[in-house]
């Protein structure tokens, strides 16, 4: 009589069998899940090997951040031009 579990390929087609019947409902929020986990893990390895790169020259589309800027528009009470120092003023209630 042939002996069932003399190697590893009938226990591991009894597991996916396994895995199948009583984790079927599970398995497409599993997949989503280890998709968006490759995303994250390609992304970070991009940002490591662009780590010691210098950066491209900033063109002005990139957000602002940290700077104080200097809006075409923007006045003082009395209607005179900005010199983008963002003082609060001293008439404050």
């Amino acid at each position: 009589m042939g002996r069932l579990f003399d190697g590893p390929w009938p226990i591991v087609i009894i597991i996916i069998v396994a895995l199948l019947l009583f984790a079927a409902p599970k398995l497409p929020a599993m997949a989503r899940s280890l998709g968006q986990s490759m995303r994250i893990i390609k992304s970070e390895v991009k940002e490591m090997k662009n780590d010691g790169k210098p950066e491209a020259a900033n063109d002005g589309t990139d957000p602002v951040e940290g700077r104080v800027v200097n809006h075409p528009q923007s006045r003082t009470a009395n209607g005179e031009p900005t010199d983008g120092t963002d003082v609060p003023p001293s008439n404050r209630a």
